[in-house]
């Protein structure tokens, strides 16, 4: 039997990355489901995204900021989440954007629909009916609370969920300052979970030949990383509270203010603790010091006398003495610092693109590199591709469609 993964199809691109040769067919919108196909295109897929005609994916209208010329702005957003794809626009309502969508259907490794329950089967296309087009077809579906249960119906929007997940409860200076996760969390785990989940598929599809269905949610995406704040529920019967920039259940672990600013600090071991008391003269046998445990429950203590130990030091020079002292730190960095440190470009997470508007642009590369095992060679995804501008693939894909060439 042909294997799903390691025969490319003769039609697609040998772009590099693990996907290379796979054919993604991104029907979903906004972030979650792109940012799932995005990272499926970023390792090495060619991701077909069908758009509604004249408007597109809503995140082309999401700002300020827009970027471009004044007649054909570009919005920041969708470029942050449509790199490595094909824009092809689809009336999914007409006889055309059906029998184009089929033909893709046919050809594809993959679909990623993020519609709410029971929109892709009024259209025709429920997951019977694109496993009868296709039975290698792997589906992955991604909603806002599941795609069963009484709350199935429900629409599902990123600080919705942060809220009804409890994760905003877990955030902020205190239990009464709830506060959102600074970017739109449940939408990019939920895409992530997503992709993971597709990857899974594919290879279970090289020993079964046939496809599946790949259920994620914002939901279950924030519930699969509640992590310790989880079990502290279910296990030890608590319910954990937002408390600031200090962990839970380490000390001292945050952030703490020193002369002229602030540091972080991650003392996650005795050893550590151990080192950061003969680094600054403290006794780390003092009561209540003595254990982590002691720490946690002495939390307002233990920052005082942090603080007071860093009270005589700006940043960097603190910053310098901890790392000497071996104790794990940082700083707390713009994103505009963050963009222009040295150590990003080092990891490929910065890429240069050339968009059909805007030109020559750099964005927010892929968090993953691949290296081969016998060369040591570098065999992550060799070329990426600008977010393209609405239905600018029409052309190209209708060309290959009529070629009557099969993808896989």
């Amino acid at each position: 039997m042909t294997s799903a993964l390691t025969e490319p199809a003769p039609a697609l691109q040998d772009t590099g990355g693990p996907l290379s040769g796979r054919l993604v067919v991104d029907l979903s919108r906004a972030l979650a489901g792109p940012h799932a196909a995005m990272m499926m295109g970023d390792l090495g897929a060619r991701v077909i995204k069908i758009e509604n005609p004249g408007t597109g994916d809503d995140t082309r209208g999401w700002g300020p900021p827009f970027v471009g010329p004044e007649d054909d702005p570009q919005a920041t957003y969708f470029l942050s989440c449509n790199r490595n794809k094909e824009s092809l626009a689809l009336d999914l309502k007409s006889d055309d954007g059906r029998t184009v969508l089929r033909q893709l259907l046919e050809r594809a490794d993959v679909v990623v629909e993020n519609f709410r329950p029971g929109v892709l089967e009024r259209l025709g296309f429920s997951t019977d009916a694109m496993h009868a087009i296709n039975p290698r077809l792997v589906i992955l579906s991604i909603t806002g609370f599941g795609h069963d249960g009484p709350e199935s119906h429900r629409s599902g929007y990123d600080q919705i969920l942060q809220g009804e997940a409890g994760l905003m409860s877990l955030t902020g200076s205190g239990p009464d300052d709830p506060q959102r996760v600074g970017v739109p969390i449940a939408d990019l785990l939920s895409g992530m979970y997503g992709a993971y989940g597709v990857v899974a598929a594919l290879l279970e599809r090289e020993r079964t030949g046939q496809g599946q269905v790949v259920r994620t949610s914002l939901l279950a995406s924030l519930v699969g990383v509640h992590a310790f704040q989880g079990t502290k529920v279910t296990v030890a019967g608590e319910s954990p509270e937002a408390q600031g920039n200090h962990h839970p259940s380490i000390a001292p672990y945050g952030l703490f203010r020193c002369r002229g600013g602030s540091v972080q600090i991650s003392v996650g071991s005795e050893k550590l603790w151990a080192a950061f008391t003969s680094a600054f003269g403290l006794d780390p046998a003092a009561d209540g010091l003595a254990t982590n445990a002691d720490r946690v429950r002495n939390r307002a203590y233990v920052i005082d006398v942090v603080e007071t130990a860093f009270a005589g030091y700006d940043p960097e020079p603190l910053l310098a003495k901890l790392a000497a002292a071996g104790i794990p730190a940082g700083k707390v960095r713009s994103l505009k610092e963050v963009y222009e440190w040295p150590q990003l470009a080092s990891q490929g997470l910065l890429i240069d693109v050339d968009h059909p508007v805007l030109g020559a642009v750099t964005l927010p590369g892929p968090p993953l590199r691949f290296f081969d095992n016998v060369s040591g060679a570098e065999a992550t995804r060799r070329a990426h591709s600008a977010p393209p501008v609405l239905n600018q693939h029409d052309e190209e894909i209708r060309g290959w469609l009529e070629t009557g060439e099969a993808a896989g």
